[in-house]
C-alpha cells in the first residue's frame, strides 16, 4: 500500500505495535518480515509525543512516512480542532508539533518524513498551516465530493510546486454516479473512474 488511511494512535507501546505492523518489520530468525508494508499512514496525534514517537522511530528505520491529523475536512472538525488555547487554535498548536516531531528526519529533497492531514475544505487554515509546517508534506482530503476545488488547493503547495498530495476518494470510486460521467453507465465504472482521475489531474495542474 502507498498511503494507509488507518488513523492509528495509542499509548506508546501500542503505537509501537501499530507502527511496526503498518510500516515496519520484524525479524524471525534471519528472515525480515513486514506486515502491511505501507509507505505512509495516517496517525492520530491526540496521545501526544509518546503516542507519536514510535511511528517516527519506525519511519526513520524503515524509510517510511506518516501524516498526522491536524485539520480534518469534515464539517464538525472545528468543535475540537478550532478551540483556542492561549490565543491559538488547537490545529495551529498541533501543526507546530508536527514541525517539531519531524525536524530531525528531513530527507534529501528538504521534506520531513512527518507530514500532516489538512482538509481542502479549509483553504484559509491550509494557508496558515503551510507556513507553520514548511518542511512537511500535506495530505489534502476533501477535493471533489466534499466540495474542495482546485483553486482552493493553491495555499497547500510550497513555491517549488511541491509539498501537497491531493486525495479524492468518492469522486473517483463513484464517478459513474455523477451526471458528468453518466455516458459510461454503471457497467463502465472503471472508465468513469479513469476519466475522473484525468480530469482531476488537469484541474489541479491548472492552478500552477
Amino acid at each position: 500500500m502507498v498511503i494507509t488511511d488507518a488513523k492509528r494512535g495509542d499509548i506508546g507501546s501500542t503505537s509501537e505495535a501499530y507502527a511496526i505492523g503498518h510500516l515496519g518489520h520484524v525479524m524471525i530468525g534471519n528472515k525480515r518480515l513486514s506486515g502491511m508494508d505501507s509507505d505512509f499512514m495516517t496517525v492520530n496525534p491526540y496521545f501526544g509525543t509518546d503516542g507519536v514517537k514510535p511511528f517516527v522511530d519506525v519511519c526513520k528505520e524503515d524509510k517510511k512516512g506518516i501524516f498526522l491529523l491536524v485539520k480534518t475536512s469534515n464539517p464538525s472538525s472545528g468543535e475540537l480542532q478550532d478551540l483556542e488555547i492561549d490565543g491559538k487554535p488547537l490545529y495551529h498548536i498541533v501543526g507546530e508539533y508536527v514541525d517539531k516531531w519531524g525536524a530531525d528526519c528531513i530527507g534529501e529533497c528538504g521534506y520531513s518524513r512527518v507530514g500532516a492531514v489538512v482538509g481542502a475544505t479549509y483553504p484559509q487554515m491550509g494557508k496558515i498551516l503551510r507556513g507553520v509546517m514548511p518542511k512537511s508534506y500535506i495530505l489534502v482530503p476533501g477535493y471533489g465530493a466534499q466540495g474542495g476545488t482546485a483553486e482552493e488547493l493553491r495555499p497547500y503547495f510550497n513555491e517549488d510546486g511541491l509539498g501537497a498530495i491531493v486525495s479524492s476518494s468518492r469522486g473517483i470510486i463513484c464517478a459513474y454516479k455523477q451526471e458528468k460521467y453518466a455516458k459510461y453507465g454503471e457497467g463502465g465504472y472503471a472508465e468513469a473512474s479513469r476519466q475522473a482521475v484525468l480530469d482531476m489531474k488537469e484541474d489541479i495542474a491548472s492552478i500552477f
